[in-house]
């Protein structure tokens, strides 16, 4: 048998630069990695807002209930409808046309005009007047989407919350899709003018409060759609996402089928109080120090496994990048049989950091208080840790975690110790201060459930399908039965408004096709500061995908 070095060092991929031999196996691999990461994160915007509130209900159940995916990512075949394929080529003609162009510009320039920023401090809507920013947006609306308005029922939810329904003409059985993503508009406003009634109902849902958590927003949408469709009565969610970009030769497009969870840990330290001239050993400030420093030395251990999305994503760059080093690829087929291989895998990735996050639960020190006067020796201090918590544990794995890390400290200290409510050192005992673990979340958030993607996943062939066919369509090939572009499940850092919507379907994607180009940086459309921007040619694009999509949907019966 043929024997190989350990894969320490994988080729760098085509065109780059050679480098010294010294460092040459460092560099190379770092350059791999790198550009690795960038397929992972496809369907991951990297929202960097902590959400603070969620929706008071949570499926604790459904953590851990995963299996591990396909092996080699197989692909399904490229779907474009036929009951309306007149209709689907001409809206593809008429989206690449110039006055369409400037239509669908002048509507998103529009809207971007009107000031609809939140806030994390924004109270109970009816009770912050900042809510009233909506009003104007609303109004922008009803004019600019006049087809939408006279056409669909629309409900308004907690005021500012919006469901759109299209009715379908006929009665049917046939479940209907939700769009959360904004595009959903712009793609009904342009069915509607070519005079499509859909078979299927359709329903928009936006919230308004995305960014500050959902809570009012989402969080109270999901109670109306609920109450009227059920639990599991509709057929597939679509909300934001990225989309699509050039990787090792071949374009990858990352619909987000899972999410992490998240949890906000106050860490607090109670001590008596006094003259500053006269101080302990340790005053509640520098104890609380060595409890964060504790944090920091202990990250969370970090192993790949075979049931994470991650994963999944690696499967098939592996499989159909026409640019991946051999010996990487290799690896990976090989990872799906060998618990050896896996290993080896994990090794190489878990190098990159960002790759690292994703695949584990991270905890990131974000906020600290404590002290008031320079003489006056502090009785409270506290700090917020943020969790983000890996698809494959739960709230309660990491609230054991927690309370069990830090019962050292509090017994170095000679602190009471309470946790989630529950006193953990004995009661009545004494100490010399307390130490008090609470939960700012709500409850917290445990990982989204992974959307199916095996073969009798008929919504996400749907989904992958529809992607495939609009990347043809709007490169001019309608009619062409195979596709470049290559479909690999993926995952989101941050949540979405679907963290409200798990009781309504089990097939929720997080995707907007949105054409990232060979770029390296998920973030270099600017996205949460200042210039966020996007290509003309890639919003076109992803009102082609929303079109499609629609009409894809509207003639599926295994949906």
């Amino acid at each position: 048998m043929e024997k190989h070095a350990p894969i320490s060092a994988l080729p760098a991929p085509v065109g780059s630069v050679p480098t010294a031999p010294k460092q040459k196996c460092k560099c190379r691999q770092a350059g791999f990695v790198k550009r690795l990461t960038s397929s992972v994160v496809l369907a991951c915007l990297l929202y960097t807002a902590f959400n603070t509130f969620v929706p008071e209900r949570l499926l604790p159940g459904q953590v851990g209930e995963i299996s591990p995916f396909e092996a080699g990512c197989p692909q399904t075949d490229v779907l474009v409808p036929s009951k309306n394929h007149e209709l689907w080529s001409n809206l593809t003609r008429q989206i690449a046309s110039e006055d369409f162009k400037k239509q669908a510009v002048g509507w998103l320039s529009g809207a971007v005009q009107i000031p609809t920023e939140s806030f994390d401090d924004f109270g109970p809507v009816g009770q912050d007047p900042r809510w009233e920013v909506f009003k104007p947006f609303h109004a922008y609306l009803k004019t600019t989407f006049p087809l939408v308005h006279t056409t669909l029922k629309r409900t308004e939810v907690n005021t500012y919350g919006l469901i759109y329904e299209w009715v379908a003409t006929e009665d049917s059985f046939l479940k209907p899709i939700l769009l959360a993503a904004h595009q959903g508009r712009t793609a009904v406003e342009t069915l509607l003018q070519n005079g499509f009634q859909p078979k299927r109902n359709l329903v928009l849902a936006f919230g308004f409060d995305e960014e500050v958590s959902g809570y009012q927003g989402a969080g109270e949408l999901s109670k109306v759609l609920e109450e009227k469709y059920g639990k599991d009565g509709i057929a597939l969610i679509v909300d934001e996402g990225v989309g699509f970009s050039e990787q090792y030769g071949t374009y990858v497009a990352g619909p987000g089928i899972a999410e992490k969870g998240f949890l906000n840990v106050q860490v607090e330290v109670k001590a008596p109080g006094g003259h500053s001239s006269v101080p302990p050993p340790h005053t509640s400030i520098g104890i609380l120090s060595a409890l964060l420093v504790h944090f920091e030395k202990n990250p969370f251990e970090v192993h790949l496994s075979r049931a994470q999305p991650v994963y999944a994503t690696l499967q098939c760059i592996a499989e159909h990048g026409k640019d991946v080093p051999d010996r990487f690829r290799k690896l990976v087929k090989k990872s799906t049989e060998s618990d050896r291989a896996l290993k080896k895998l994990e090794a190489v990735v878990l190098k990159d950091n960002l790759i690292k996050s994703l695949v584990g639960t991270t905890q990131a020190i974000d906020i600290v208080r404590g002290g008031v006067k320079s003489n006056a020796l502090p009785e409270q201090a506290w700090a917020v840790v943020n969790h983000r918590i890996s698809v494959t544990s739960s709230v309660a794995e990491l609230k054991k975690r927690d309370v069990k890390l830090l019962a050292p400290i509090a017994h170095k200290f000679n602190l009471s110790y309470t946790a989630f409510g529950a006193q953990i050192t004995e009661d009545g005992a004494p100490a010399h201060g307390s130490l008090i673990l609470s939960d700012l979340s709500r409850g917290g958030l445990d990982p989204a459930p992974v959307t199916p993607t095996g073969a009798d996943a008929h919504p996400y062939k749907l989904l992958s399908g529809t992607i495939k066919a609009t990347f043809n369509a709007y490169r001019g090939e309608l009619d062409r039965d195979t596709s470049e572009i290559v479909v690999a499940p993926s995952m989101m850092s941050g949540n979405t408004d679907t963290k409200s919507y798990w009781n309504l379907t089990q097939h929720i994607y997080r995707y907007s096709h949105l054409n990232e180009g060979k770029n390296d940086n998920p973030l270099a459309r600017g996205i949460h500061t200042v210039n966020e921007h996007v290509e003309v040619e890639a919003w076109l694009e992803m009102i082609q995908f929303f079109v499609t999509l629609i009409l894809n949907a509207d003639e599926s019966l295994e949906i």
